[in-house]
């Protein structure tokens, strides 16, 4: 290096107060307060189907309907229904499911807008951190059913696509609802993804789209026609470790 070379620039940090480091450390009780408050509440709680969907449609638009008949159909099989609590696709699972024979189930999340508590939840967590709602969402479900929904929606199903993918959860039903929404996604995975090399074909195999919501129920009963719905003890292993 000659002597008039510079070293790069780096950005400057300010250090951290100590009243930053202590909220820090406070935070991780926070945290673990509502892993534990999930999982002593849910625990009881099976078998149970996870549904997603927009937060944004209202009660006229047929996917809500949907999701309603849908969830209505799953509590009336024993199914305790559980959603993220809001509005719209979840509103709808709640309200199927409210007087089904198993529990109707609401995840709240605080956001800065979009999102409110439903009336419809038998029971009724609230967090603070996605990350710990999620695992909440895949710990205890024996399916997934995944109803047109934006960013929120998406990262659900590829949360759940690649924890079951990689092995590091149970393999479960994973249902898309609504064949024409989801059509583009389902080609881009199948002419672009594949062929870059990114997910292997048989990857398309791990979940199913369907349409009528009897369907739905007709394939998590398939699915489960030769295994049990509660997970296996090495499954539960697994389950320790998402």
């Amino acid at each position: 290096m000659s002597d008039s070379a510079q070293p790069p620039h780096r950005p400057a940090r300010p250090p951290k107060d100590s009243a930053h480091l202590a909220r820090e450390s406070w935070k991780v009780f926070q945290i673990m307060s509502e892993f534990v408050t999930g999982f002593e509440t849910l625990s009881s709680i099976e078998p149970s189907v996870s549904i997603f969907g927009s937060a944004r449609f209202s009660p006229d638009n047929p996917y809500y309907a949907q999701a309603v008949e849908i969830a209505k159909k799953l509590a009336d099989a024993g199914f305790a229904v559980i959603s993220g609590g809001g509005p719209g696709i979840m509103e709808a699972a709640n309200k199927g499911a409210k007087g089904g024979a198993a529990p109707s189930i609401g995840l709240n999340i605080q956001l800065p807008h979009e999102q409110r508590s439903n009336p419809y939840q038998d029971i009724s967590l609230h967090f603070q951190h996605f990350f710990a709602r999620k695992v909440m969402f895949v710990k205890y479900a024996s399916a997934y059913v995944v109803l047109p929904g934006g960013f929120g929606t998406l990262d659900e199903l590829a949360e759940i696509l690649t924890l079951v993918q990689t092995g590091k959860s149970r393999r479960i039903p994973i249902i898309l609802v609504g064949s024409r929404f989801w059509a583009g996604l389902i080609d881009w995975l199948r002419d672009t993804l594949i062929p870059a090399g990114t997910i292997d074909a048989s990857d398309m195999g791990l979940f199913q789209i369907i349409d009528e919501p009897q369907a739905v129920l007709d394939a998590i009963f398939d699915f489960y026609q030769n295994r049990s719905v509660t997970p296996s003890p090495e499954e539960q292993r697994m389950l320790l470790e998402l």
